[in-house]
């Protein structure tokens, strides 16, 4: 008995595969930079917010922290932006949101990325209040003990009981959509 698809452009087998084999022609080192790792995505560096955003998935994704991807954390990432659970997707927003590490999130921290996916969005016209309100308005519904940062636990809870939080925090940019495209754009 087969799983029902999660999302309509799921990638398949035969496509993560292909992302692999391209991983390997374009880094036979093994190691992925940041330069190349945007040049496989098609970001060029004319969008200053897509390149800011992409920076920080490449960081978060770097687990050993030194400035490349290897095969493992490339595949774990691929795995993780188009096949991941709701929970997992969640739980690598909350590590993109936390630039310090420290397991809370402040208002700057929030605000940053807010900064970014404003930008990205406003392009397509899908934002109407400013990041500053969003951020406002994420801290009154998520910020559950009003300590003014918001804990893992309050990130994945608020998530899951308001849809308008749950669209802004699993920082969806229609991931798997995005990845296909350009990868068959890319060299």
């Amino acid at each position: 008995m087969g799983q029902e698809e999660s999302h309509s452009e799921e990638m398949d087998t035969a496509q993560i595969q292909e992302l692999c084999i391209m991983f390997m022609k374009e880094c036979p080192s093994g190691s992925l930079h940041l330069h190349e790792f945007k040049r496989i995505f098609g970001v060029q560096s004319s969008s200053a917010e897509e390149s800011l955003f992409l920076e920080t998935i490449f960081h978060s994704f770097d687990t050993n922290q030194d400035n490349t991807l290897d095969f493992l954390e490339y595949v774990a990432a691929l795995n993780l932006i188009l096949r991941g659970n709701l929970e997992d997707r969640l739980k690598w927003s909350f590590k993109m949101y936390d630039k310090d590490g420290n397991g809370k999130l402040d208002r700057q921290e929030v605000k940053r990325i807010i900064k970014i996916l404003y930008k990205i969005k406003l392009q397509t016209g899908g934002m109407e209040m400013t990041p500053s309100e969003i951020c406002e308005r994420l801290f009154e519904l998520v910020d559950q003990n009003h300590d003014g940062q918001i804990s893992l636990s309050e990130f994945m809870e608020g998530a899951q009981k308001d849809e308008w939080v749950m669209n802004l925090l699993k920082l969806d940019v229609n991931a798997t959509s995005w990845v296909i495209q350009n990868c068959r754009r890319a060299p």
